[in-house]
C-alpha cells in the first residue's frame, strides 16, 4: 500500500511539473526527475540515463525487463544499488540508477511496478518531445519561408538555409550544388552542379527529383542528396555530409526535404521576380527610347542617343551604326571613336556579305575563332541588321573585349531596341534627304539660291568678312546648240563638281540660275578668295569635256563696308559682265581699290 502511495505521489509531482513548465526540455525534465526520485525515495543518488537518440531504438541498454538489485562490494560501504529499466514496448530506452543507504525503503516488487509506471511516463514523454520537436521544425520552416518572401534574393535565401541546417543539425556538414553560377556567393558552401562530375548520386537526385543515399564504410562517411525543386524544375541538390557515418531518421529527412522544396520554390520565385524586374526595365528602356526618338531628332542626334543608351544599358565597350548603300559604306557620326578608324572599314566590309546574303542577327561569343576577325581588340559581338531607305542595308554593331560577355537575353533586347529605333533612323534620313532636296539644285547638287541668300545674311551678321563669286559658263548656248542639252547638263554637273572639290565644307557652292553658278566663302579675305577662284577657273578649263571656260565676278565685304547681301550681289554681277566684255575666261573684281582702302583704314 505504501509503495502504491509513493508511486502515486511521484506521478502526481511529475504531472505537476509537466503542467507548470512552459519550456520543457530533455535536460530540465531529467534534472527535475532525478531530484524528485532522490527526494521521494530518500536515495543518496538518482541517475537517469537515456539512449542518445530517443527516437532511435536499434539497441537496448538492458537485456531484461526487470529491476536489478546489488549490494556494494566495497569494504566498509553500506550502499545498496537498484537499477530500474525503462522500456518502450519491447525495447529499452534507458535506466534509472538508485543508490540507497541500507536498508532499501521499498521491496523489489514495488520497484518493478515503478519501472512499468515510469516506462509509461517516458513513453508519453517521448511522444511529447517528438511533437514539440516536430512543432519546432514547422515553426522554423514557417519562419524561414517568411524570410524567403521578404528577402527575394538568392544570397539571402541560401544564407538562411545554411544557418537553419547548422542550427538544427550541427553535427553534419552541408554543400549546396546549384545549376546556376553563383560566383558572388563564395562565403557560402555552394558549388556549381557539374554535369561532367563523377558524383553519380548527386546527378541521380537532380535527374529523378528523389532523395539519394550514399554510404562509405571505409571512410566512415554518409551522404544524403536531396533535390532542390520548384514548381517549374530542379535548381540544384542539397548534400548533407556525416563524417561519422551517422544517419538521419526518416522524419528528419522528411523535414529537410520540405526545407529543400521551400528553398526551390523561393529560388524560383526570386528568379521570376528578377525576370519580371528585368522585363519592366527592358520595357522602360524601349519606351523611353521610342519616346525620345519620336521628337524629330537629326540623324546624328539619333545615332548619338542610341549609342549612349546601348553603352549604358548593355555595358558595351564599342558601338557603331553602319550603313551600306550604292555609294559605299558609311559609319554614322555618333558611333564610338574606335569605329571611326580608317582600318575598321576593312573589317566592317566583311559584314556586308553577311547582311546581303543572310540578313539574320549575329550573336558571337568569341570572335577569335573567326580568322578574318581574330585581330580585332574585342571578342563578344552582336550585329543587328537594319533596313534603310533606297534599298540600302545597315547594322548596329555592339562589342566588348571579354568573350561571352553578353547574355542571350541582352541579345534579344538589343534586337527589339533596334527594331523600334529603325523607323526613327529612316525618318531622320528621309527628312534630311528631303531638306537637302529643298535646299539643293536637282541637277548640279549645289545649294539653291535661297539657301545661299540665307547663309550670306547669317555670315554678314556673325562674321567679320567674306568673299562672293559669280561664275558664268562662256558660250553655253553654243554648247547646247552644238552638242545638245544633255551634254549641256553634263557640262553643268562637271563644273559643279569642280567647284565642290575645290572649296571647304563650310563654303557654299550654289546654282544662281541657268548656267550661272555662285560661291560664297565665309571668313575668307580678298587675296585668298582671288587665289581660290583662279584655281577653279584653271580646273574648269583643264578638266571639262567637252572643254569650256568660265567668266567670274568677285566681290568682298568686311565690317567697315556696311554692305548688304544685295550690294554684294550687285558688285559681283557688275564684275562678271566686265569679265565677259574683256574677253571671257577670266576674273574681275568689283570695287577692289575702294575695299582695299577701307581695309587699310
Amino acid at each position: 500500500m505504501e509503495s502504491n502511495n509513493k508511486m502515486l505521489e511521484i506521478k502526481s509531482r511529475i504531472f505537476d511539473f509537466f503542467l507548470s513548465s512552459s519550456n520543457l526540455t530533455q535536460t530540465t525534465f531529467l534534472t527535475q526527475l532525478q531530484l524528485l526520485l532522490k527526494e521521494e525515495l530518500q536515495a543518496e543518488q538518482a541517475i537517469v540515463t537515456l539512449e542518445e537518440n530517443l527516437l532511435s531504438q536499434d539497441q537496448s541498454l538492458i537485456c531484461e525487463q526487470a529491476v536489478s538489485y546489488t549490494i556494494s562490494s566495497s569494504e566498509g560501504s553500506n550502499l545498496e544499488n537498484v537499477v530500474i529499466p525503462l522500456f518502450d514496448e519491447e525495447h529499452a530506452i534507458g535506466k534509472i540508477d538508485l543508490h540507497f543507504l541500507s536498508p532499501v525503503p521499498l521491496p523489489l516488487d514495488s520497484f518493478n511496478q515503478m519501472s512499468k509506471e515510469l516506462s509509461i511516463i517516458f513513453q508519453h514523454y517521448n511522444q511529447y518531445i517528438f511533437k514539440r520537436y516536430e512543432e519546432k521544425q514547422y515553426e522554423e520552416l514557417y519562419a524561414i519561408t517568411s524570410k524567403f518572401h521578404s528577402a527575394m534574393s538568392v544570397d539571402g535565401i541560401l544564407s538562411e538555409v545554411i544557418k537553419l541546417l547548422q542550427r538544427m543539425y550541427e553535427d553534419f556538414s552541408y554543400l549546396l550544388l546549384l545549376t546556376s553560377d553563383n560566383d558572388d556567393l563564395k562565403h557560402l558552401p555552394i558549388k556549381k552542379l557539374d554535369f561532367d562530375d563523377n558524383n553519380i548520386c548527386a546527378m541521380n537526385a537532380y535527374v529523378t527529383g528523389e532523395v539519394q543515399f550514399e554510404n562509405s564504410i571505409k571512410d566512415r562517411r554518409a551522404n544524403i542528396y536531396i533535390p532542390i525543386k520548384g514548381g517549374q524544375g530542379v535548381y540544384g541538390v542539397m548534400q548533407i555530409i556525416s563524417l561519422d557515418a551517422a544517419t538521419l531518421p526518416e522524419s528528419e529527412i522528411k523535414f529537410i526535404k520540405l526545407l529543400a522544396d521551400a528553398t526551390g520554390a523561393a529560388l524560383e520565385n526570386t528568379q521570376l521576380y528578377e525576370q519580371s524586374k528585368q522585363v519592366i526595365t527592358d520595357l522602360q528602356l524601349i519606351n523611353e527610347t521610342s519616346h525620345q526618338l519620336n521628337t524629330n531628332l537629326r540623324l546624328t542626334e539619333v545615332t548619338s542617343f542610341m549609342v549612349k543608351k546601348i553603352l549604358q544599358s548593355f555595358h558595351a565597350k564599342e558601338v557603331a551604326f553602319v550603313f551600306y548603300q550604292e555609294k559605299g559604306m558609311e559609319i554614322l557620326p555618333g558611333s564610338t571613336e574606335f569605329f571611326q578608324q580608317s582600318d575598321m572599314k576593312e573589317y566592317l566590309t566583311h559584314m556586308k556579305e553577311f547582311l546581303y546574303s543572310d540578313g539574320e542577327p549575329l550573336f558571337i561569343g568569341d570572335l577569335r575563332v573567326h580568322k578574318r576577325l581574330s585581330d580585332l581588340p574585342f571578342c563578344s559581338c552582336m550585329v543587328i541588321p537594319m533596313l534603310i531607305p533606297n534599298g540600302g542595308k545597315g547594322a548596329c554593331v555592339v562589342t566588348h573585349p571579354l568573350p561571352y560577355f553578353f547574355s542571350f537575353e541582352q541579345f534579344k533586347l538589343l534586337q527589339s531596341l533596334i527594331h523600334h529605333s529603325t523607323l526613327a533612323f529612316n525618318n531622320s534620313m528621309l527628312r534630311e534627304e528631303l531638306e537637302k532636296y529643298v535646299i539643293t539644285d536637282y541637277l548640279t547638287k549645289l545649294y539653291s539660291r535661297k539657301y545661299l541668300d540665307d547663309k550670306i545674311k547669317k555670315s554678314m551678321k556673325n562674321d567679320s568678312f567674306g568673299t562672293f563669286i559669280l561664275l558664268d559658263i562662256d558660250d553655253f548656248k553654243i554648247v547646247n546648240d552644238t552638242y545638245g542639252h544633255q551634254v549641256g547638263d553634263k557640262i553643268l554637273i562637271q563644273v559643279a563638281n569642280i567647284i565642290k572639290t575645290n572649296i571647304r565644307e563650310t563654303d557654299i557652292g550654289a546654282r544662281w540660275g541657268g548656267e550661272e553658278l555662285a560661291i560664297y566663302l565665309p571668313k575668307v579675305d580678298l587675296n585668298l578668295g582671288e587665289s581660290i577662284v583662279v584655281r577653279i577657273i584653271e580646273k574648269i578649263r583643264e578638266e571639262t569635256d567637252p572643254g569650256v571656260t568660265v567668266s567670274c565676278g568677285l566681290s568682298f565685304w568686311n565690317k567697315n563696308t556696311q554692305d548688304s547681301p544685295k550690294d554684294l550681289f550687285h558688285r559681283a554681277d557688275y564684275a562678271l559682265y566686265k569679265a565677259k566684255d574683256q574677253g571671257k575666261d577670266q576674273l574681275c573684281i568689283e570695287g577692289a581699290s575702294e575695299i582695299s582702302e577701307k581695309v587699310k583704314n
